[in-house]
């Protein structure tokens, strides 16, 4: 019997567009991580990507674990997700072979909107990047985000929390310590880079202070959550009801 209107399958997991590729950790996720599913405002789907540790990923540039991230990116692909993220701006580097695998789109990084950004500027401010590692943090991944090589950046490398319990993946976090560092960061940031206009967060565990910084600094401050929700947007935009039932649009 032919139906109407068929119900269409092919996915295990529906009514949850984005797939996130997660680092193998245990440090805490407090709200506002992209690893603390509370934090979207809509259903994501998680893959666990065993072995990935932020050490080797962050410090040692994710060498040998291309690989893996493909493998864990068809798999979240398989069972319902419409575009692929990851929880580490490290991860750039792997865009383009992401892209290439998996059929749907692939937002690897927060580091992608600095080209974005740039457009919204006023002419001779520029976009800077704080970053967890700004000593590993390369123009190889500045490049594989189509951002420009000279892109300014600043690190929470030297504080006194935040990049140590992150990158050694430690069980506790002293998240007052951590706001510190990431206030200290971008201060500093400002200070080297007075013409910087609008900031761009590379690590995905910086969400949480976005808004201290954002008051702090005084500019606008990105981070893989504005890049998230607009890339959510895209793949499941919202049904506004007035134009389903307005006879106008029939």
């Amino acid at each position: 019997m032919k139906l109407d209107n068929p119900a269409l399958g092919g996915k295990t997991i529906y009514g949850a567009a984005v797939g996130i590729l997660m680092l193998d950790t245990r440090f805490p996720r407090i709200p506002g991580d992209m690893g603390n599913a509370q934090t979207w405002p809509f259903p994501v789907l998680y893959k666990v990507v065993r072995g990935a540790s932020p050490d080797q990923v962050v410090r040692h540039g994710a060498e040998g674990l291309a690989q893996v991230f493909m493998d864990a990116a068809r798999e979240l692909v398989a069972d319902g997700a419409d575009g692929i993220t990851t929880n580490c701006g490290f991860l750039a580097l792997f865009q383009d072979q992401l892209a290439a695998c998996v059929g749907v789109p692939v937002a690897s990084s927060s580091l992608m909107q600095i080209p974005l950004v740039y457009q919204t500027l006023t002419p001779g401010k520029r976009v800077s990047v704080l970053t967890i590692s700004a000593a590993t943090l390369t123009q190889a991944h500045l490049k594989a985000a189509g951002a420009p090589l000279d892109t300014p950046v600043g690190g929470t490398d030297s504080g006194r929390e935040f990049t140590r319990a992150i990158l050694d993946n430690e069980p506790q976090l002293d998240v007052a310590l951590a706001r510190a560092d990431m206030l200290d960061a971008g201060r500093d940031l400002m200070t080297a880079h007075p013409e910087t206009g609008a900031v761009v967060l590379e690590c995905t565990n910086m969400v949480p202070y976005a808004a201290d910084l954002r008051q702090v600094l005084g500019v606008p401050v990105y981070s893989i959550y504005s890049f998230v929700n607009w890339f959510q947007a895209g793949l499941m935009p919202r049904i506004f009801e007035s134009r389903l039932t307005d006879p106008r649009f029939f």
